[in-house]
């Protein structure tokens, strides 16, 4: 799924400070570079947590709704949670297979890594890098 948020920017004394309204959270950055890819990675992180317990990603706000405080202003940030979880969730789970016996043994034979053929056979058939 992909969305665009609008989150707040202030200049902090010593950072920028982001909130992001719609999940209610904040980060900052040095400069208005990071803070926009803090906000991206904070908004991303917490939507592939809400997903993993089965609750919805909140829809992104109307920017005409946000009401800025002084020295705030707002942007949009876009967010790609699929794209996400696959550079960033690395965890690993396990699936079994089965396949015909000679082959297992032809594969054995030559050392070959049946998580890694696994792995690449997948990628390329849901064509993901």
């Amino acid at each position: 799924m992909k969305a665009v948020y609008p989150i707040i920017l202030e200049q902090d004394r010593e950072f920028i400070v982001v909130t992001v309204p719609d999940f209610e959270i904040n980060t900052e950055g040095k400069d208005y570079l990071e803070a926009i890819e803090m906000a991206r990675d904070a908004i991303a992180l917490v939507g592939i947590t809400k997903e993993d317990y089965n609750e919805p990603i909140p829809t992104p706000s109307e920017v005409k709704d946000i009401v800025l405080g002084e020295g705030q202003f707002l942007t949009l940030v876009d967010v790609d949670f699929a794209d996400y979880r696959r550079k960033n969730d690395l965890k690993t789970v396990k699936k079994n297979c089965t396949l015909p016996s000679w082959l297992c043994y032809e594969a054995e034979k030559q050392g070959i890594n049946f998580s890694a053929v696994l792995q690449e056979a997948l990628k390329q058939k849901i064509a993901v890098d």
